[in-house]
């Protein structure tokens, strides 16, 4: 059964959403503050998170940033504040996706699966088999899921690995938003699409920032 380790300080929407989460089947443990799911995620990793911004004790930014030092396992972020320094502070924590309050529970879920099967299949890659690609100093095998750059293997999350994937499998093609919200995070709109702009933002530091070139109005390649 899947382990959910919900952080959320409002003790209404916190046993709200565990009860409809477990109706879908998850096993939910719940903390009502930062520290408390620190403490949490410590004593027993869960196979996701999900963590609201503003928490007493340890904010939402931080757990989620204390999490990444530790941990590569998939991380939701929510919030009822909708301002773009939020999210943009949650995702670059290193939080895989953000949902804003109100949410249906449906579309949470939605979210949490498509995480899952990033990390899954992360976790299922093949050993290393067909010639990895190249891009100048950055080698990208696509058995493995491994990405290194100057021989030096990078530390990507599952999410920033699927994407640079996508990138890597039509080097030189611009791929529009609404195809790389589709293709990564397994949904497709034509709203915020704060987060895949984050993750691109995180990627660059990672693998070179003339490696993902932007595409004005569009979306974004990789420089071939």
């Amino acid at each position: 059964m899947t382990d959910v380790l919900l952080v959320e300080d409002d003790p209404l929407l916190r046993e709200a959403t565990q009860l409809s989460l477990e109706r879908y089947g998850y096993q939910v443990r719940t903390a009502s503050d930062g520290l408390a799911g620190l403490a949490q995620f410590r004593g027993r990793a869960p196979d996701v998170a999900v963590v609201d911004v503003m928490l007493p004790r340890l904010d939402g930014v931080s757990l989620v940033r204390r999490i990444r030092e530790e941990s590569r396992m998939p991380v939701l972020m929510i919030s009822a504040r909708s301002d773009p320094v939020d999210v943009v502070l949650g995702l670059e924590a290193g939080a895989d996706d953000y949902l804003t309050k109100p949410y249906d529970i449906p579309v949470l879920v939605a979210r949490i699966r498509s995480a899952l099967r990033r990390a899954a299949d992360f976790a299922r890659a093949d050993p290393p088999g067909e010639e990895p690609l190249r891009f100048g100093d950055l080698t990208v095998d696509t058995a493995s899921m491994e990405v290194h750059r100057e021989g030096r293997l990078l530390d990507l999350t599952p999410t920033e690995r699927k994407l640079v994937l996508e990138f890597a499998a039509q080097p030189g093609v611009a791929l529009s938003r609404t195809t790389l919200l589709e293709r990564v995070w397994d949904y497709g709109w034509d709203g915020d699409s704060r987060v895949l702009d984050v993750h691109v933002q995180r990627l660059r530091a990672k693998i070179g920032r003339d490696r993902i070139v932007t595409v004005r109005g569009f979306g974004y390649k990789l420089a071939p």
